[in-house]
């Protein structure tokens, strides 16, 4: 099992970092990948919130991911069925710092998979945590170039 905790400070509110994770079609802007939205949100939920399906293609595949919950404190998703990786899970949790003037979100990003046979867990482990990494720090520059 592979299993990835990252932190991340972004000067935003959660609220605002949270709808920017939740525009599905545009988060190829922080992930190296191409995102589409199969299935809006449930009825009542939150704009690209629960029940939303997207597929993400990336490396020549392409796989589903669903929204299980999204509020002002956490997303969470998973991919659907079990390729490119098996029981993959993202947990993405948004804490208020209050440790400067500027409204500042401290995202805690956790990652649970298996790898497939033919990868070995550190080496898929490895690629994971370096591009999910990348992303938040291009997460953190967007909005700290002015996107508030």
């Amino acid at each position: 099992m592979i299993s990835i905790s990252l932190k991340q400070s972004v000067a935003a509110m959660p609220s605002q970092v949270r709808d920017t994770l939740l525009e599905h079609e545009h988060l190829h802007r922080f992930f190296n990948a191409r995102f589409l939205l199969l299935k809006t949100q449930n009825a009542g939920d939150i704009s690209g919130g629960k029940g939303s399906i997207r597929q993400v293609s990336m490396l020549g595949s392409q796989f589903q991911e669903q929204i299980i919950s999204a509020d002002d404190c956490h997303i969470s998703y998973q991919i659907m069925g079990n390729k490119p990786v098996a029981h993959h899970r993202g947990d993405i949790y948004f804490n208020t710092s209050n440790s400067s003037a500027v409204p500042t979100t401290d995202i805690t990003y956790n990652i649970s998979c298996e790898a497939p046979w033919w990868i070995p867990s550190i080496v898929l482990g490895f690629f994971i945590k370096k591009d999910t990494t990348q992303a938040l720090k291009k997460l953190a520059s967007h909005f700290k170039d002015g996107a508030l």
